[in-house]
């Protein structure tokens, strides 16, 4: 299936060598899954997925997937709705695989900067011109910006920019975002960038020496037993997965089994942004890896790290890499201080709550078939609130 390498490496990279640096998974580990115990997940959680069931009939998105991890045990694995608002669409499944968006961002990105992290191949203030000279050119602040300043969306760097309208190749996309301007000074302000995982993305490559998704394939998915995870899901897999949009604009098709967005799209869908397809059930096994304090692939001070919201810029909620809640909060009112989480454009969620070991995966498709609803912003906190009364 999408997991395996054979199946879901083919990208439009071309090949590159293995650096010395990659590693690999010590071997002996144990897979972070939690024991399934959801047998009366329709009584204990009847309110949280009657919120969904709200959510369908607003239509806030056709369908939606979640999953629940409580204190090692996966207490839900729920599926509502349909493909698309036709009545004749197919049903999703617990096991249906979502584009998940930003919330690519945590379960590849950040975690491959946390693997490299930890063994001394990223320095996360090392500036992102050492890596990239040409990033540093026309602007004296740009040699300011680092690796953590990219992580934690303290760049100066502008949130999104339609690079797709200009580019029509990975290398093309590339250089542009290098050369996108600062839209504030770094560090005086955080302002969630696009652009600044598309960047990272490009660093991590590089210092991999290979495509960000096998390093991910191998360091990350497969080693926690992610079967169903990929970027890239092959033909085979496209058509059973919701469609994100009916695309009129740019693609002029229906985006289904391809990344929904259009840098990322440009970009071959391998992206430091976006890009990862998976199910609610593997989202929520990295989710217990995270709960676990990382094992087996990351060590509990790295997770405290990357996890723990950044003391500047003044009022950021922003950790490296991943989110902390904030008033009001798409994970309702009930996670602590010391949760962390992300949210994805195409309607998709992780929250995870360590004092709680709680964690809580949403996977929609609210962007059918225009984007144009914003509904779940009142949906989803509904949905956590429901989802902690349910633990009571």
């Amino acid at each position: 299936m999408c997991g395996k390498p054979e199946v879901c490496a083919t990208t439009t990279h071309s090949p590159r060598r293995r650096g010395d640096g990659a590693g690999t998974i010590e071997s002996g580990a144990v897979n972070p899954e939690p024991k399934r115990n959801f047998a009366d997940q329709d009584t204990r959680f009847a309110r949280a997925f009657a919120v969904l069931e709200e959510g369908i009939a607003q239509r806030a998105f056709s369908d939606a997937t979640t999953a629940v991890v409580f204190r090692g045990e996966l207490l839900a694995l729920k599926a509502v709705g349909r493909f698309t608002y036709d009545p004749d669409s197919p049903a999703v499944q617990p096991d249906t695989i979502y584009d998940l968006a930003s919330v690519t961002k945590v379960v590849a990105t950040t975690a491959i900067a946390m693997r490299m992290f930890e063994r001394g191949d990223l320095d996360l203030d090392a500036p992102v011109a050492s890596f990239r000279p040409e990033f540093a050119a026309g602007d004296a602040r740009r040699k300011q910006v680092t690796i953590r300043m990219l992580l934690a969306h303290s760049s100066g760097l502008p949130a999104y920019v339609k690079l797709f309208e200009t580019c029509r190749k990975r290398q093309e996309l590339i250089d542009a975002a290098m050369r996108v301007p600062l839209a504030a000074d770094p560090m005086t302000r955080a302002e969630y960038s696009d652009i600044g995982f598309i960047l990272l993305g490009e660093i991590l490559e590089q210092i991999a020496d290979e495509p960000l998704d096998r390093f991910a394939q191998r360091e990350v998915f497969g080693s926690l037993a992610l079967t169903q995870t990929c970027f890239c899901p092959p033909q085979s897999l496209r058509l059973s997965i919701p469609p994100t949009e009916d695309d009129k604009t740019f693609r002029h098709r229906v985006i289904q089994g391809e990344v929904n967005d259009e840098n990322a799209s440009v970009m071959g869908g391998v992206a430091g942004h976006a890009g990862v397809f998976a199910p609610a059930e593997d989202v929520a096994r990295f989710a217990q890896c995270m709960l676990d304090g990382g094992a087996p692939i990351f060590k509990p001070d790295t997770v405290e790290l990357f996890t723990r919201r950044e003391e500047s810029p003044a009022g950021t909620s922003r950790a490296l890499g991943w989110d902390t809640p904030s008033q009001p909060s798409q994970s309702g009112q009930f996670f602590s201080p010391r949760s962390f989480g992300h949210l994805g454009y195409t309607g998709t969620s992780l929250w995870i709550d360590p004092e709680r070991e709680l964690a809580v995966v949403l996977l929609t498709n609210r962007t059918w078939p225009d984007r144009k609803s914003q509904a779940i912003k009142q949906i989803r906190p509904r949905f956590h609130d429901a989802v902690v009364d349910g633990l009571g």
